[in-house]
C-alpha cells in the first residue's frame, strides 16, 4: 500500500473510529439527561455503520456482500433519525419514531431478503441505492424547517444560541455527507468517509470556540440599558408569555432565553429585563417554578410513574435536577409532596 493509500485509510478511519466513540457517548449522555441525544446517537451510528462500509470496501473490494448491504440498508435511518432529531430539538412533543423508522425498517429487510445484495448487487446499485438517497434527501428537505429560523434570526444579526449552532452543524454536516456520496461516482468513493471525518472535527472545533464569546457567531452580552419598560409593554410581555405557557412551551428540556424570547416576538434582553424587574427573578428560575407546578400536577394523579419519568416529563433534564428545584421551590421531595396530596 502506497503512502498515498495509508494517509486515506488513517483519516477516513480515524473518522469512523470517532464517530462510534461519540456516538456511545451520545446514548450514555442520553440516558442521563435528554431523550434527543437517543437520536443523536443512533444518527451518528448509522452514517458510521456507512462510513465504515465503505472504507472497507475502498480499501478491500472483495468485501463480503453481507457487510455491503448492512452499510448501504444503514442509510435508510440517517435521514428519519435527523427529522427526529431537530424536531425533538426544537418541538415539545417527542416525535413518534416508530412512524418513521419501522416502515422503512421492515422496507429493507424484506428487500434485503428477497433480493440479497449478494445475488443482485446490480439491481442494489441501480435501484435500492438511489431510492434510499432520495428517502435521504427529502427528510433533509423536510428538516430544513427547524434550520430555517434559525437561517433567518443569524441573518438579522440576533446571533446563534449554542443550541443553534449545534443543530446547524449536524444538519449540514449531514447535508454534505449526502452530497459527497452523491457525488462521489463522480469523484472518488471514499469521499464520503473523508467527508465524515472533516465534519466531526468542525463540529468539534465550533464548539470549542463557542466556550469563547468572542466569536462573530454569537451574541455579546447584552447589558441594561437604563430605560425601564413601561406598563403597557409589561402588560403586552405578561400577556404573550401566558401564551407561551399555555401552549407548554416550559416542558422543551432545553429551552433557551432566546427561543423562549423568540417565541413572544421580543429580543432575550428585554426579557430578561421584564423577569428581573417584574418577576424578581431569573429565567431558569422562572422556567423551573413554571416545571415544577406541572410536576405537582402529575405527583397527583400520575401514582404509577416514577420521579425520574416525571421530572422528564415536566421538562427537566435529570433526576437530580428535579429534586433540586422541586426541593428549591416547595421545600419538599417529589415523593414527600406525592404522599401529602395523595387522593
Amino acid at each position: 500500500m502506497n503512502f498515498d493509500n495509508q494517509i486515506l485509510i488513517f483519516f477516513s478511519a480515524l473518522g469512523a473510529f470517532n464517530g462510534l466513540i461519540v456516538s456511545i457517548y451520545f446514548f450514555i449522555i442520553a440516558r442521563q439527561q435528554q431523550y434527543p441525544n437517543y437520536f443523536l446517537s443512533f444518527l451518528l451510528l448509522m452514517v458510521t455503520i456507512r462510513v465504515t462500509k465503505s472504507i472497507f470496501f475502498y480499501f478491500n473490494p472483495q468485501l463480503s456482500t453481507i457487510f455491503l448491504q448492512l452499510g448501504i440498508s444503514a442509510c435508510i435511518l440517517i435521514g428519519p433519525l435527523l427529522y427526529m432529531y431537530l424536531k425533538s430539538m426544537y418541538m415539545i412533543k417527542k416525535p413518534r419514531w416508530h412512524i418513521h423508522c419501522i416502515p422503512f425498517l421492515v422496507i429493507i429487510i424484506v428487500v434485503g431478503t428477497i433480493w440479497p445484495y449478494t445475488a443482485y448487487s446490480e439491481y442494489w446499485s441501480k435501484w435500492v441505492m438511489k431510492a434510499i438517497y432520495l428517502q435521504w434527501f427529502i427528510y433533509l428537505a423536510t428538516s430544513f424547517k427547524f434550520i430555517k429560523p434559525i437561517l433567518k434570526n443569524y441573518k438579522a444579526l440576533k446571533g446563534l444560541s449554542r443550541t443553534d449552532l449545534w443543530c446547524l452543524s449536524v444538519y449540514f454536516g449531514i447535508t454534505f455527507i449526502w452530497l459527497a456520496y452523491i457525488f462521489g461516482a463522480y469523484t472518488s468513493y471514499i469521499v464520503g468517509a473523508i467527508s465524515f471525518t472533516f465534519i466531526l472535527y468542525i463540529i468539534g472545533l465550533l464548539l470549542a470556540l463557542n466556550v469563547s464569546k468572542t466569536l462573530l457567531f454569537f451574541k455579546q452580552k447584552e447589558k441594561y440599558n437604563n430605560k425601564t419598560i413601561t406598563q403597557e409593554k409589561a402588560r403586552e410581555i405578561e400577556n404573550s408569555i401566558s401564551i407561551l405557557i399555555d401552549k407548554e412551551l416550559f416542558l422543551k428540556p432545553n429551552i433557551t432565553l432566546s427561543e423562549f424570547a423568540s417565541g413572544i416576538k421580543i429580543t432575550k434582553h428585554t426579557l430578561s429585563q421584564y423577569l428581573n424587574e417584574q418577576k424578581g427573578k431569573s429565567f431558569n428560575r422562572f422556567i423551573n417554578e413554571l416545571r415544577v407546578e406541572k410536576a405537582k400536577e402529575y405527583l397527583v394523579v400520575k401514582h404509577n410513574y416514577t420521579m425520574e419519568s416525571i421530572g422528564y416529563d415536566s421538562g427537566f433534564n435529570s433526576k437530580s435536577t428535579f429534586f433540586k428545584a422541586f426541593k428549591k421551590v416547595t421545600g419538599l421531595t417529589p415523593l414527600e409532596y406525592q404522599k401529602r396530596n395523595a387522593r
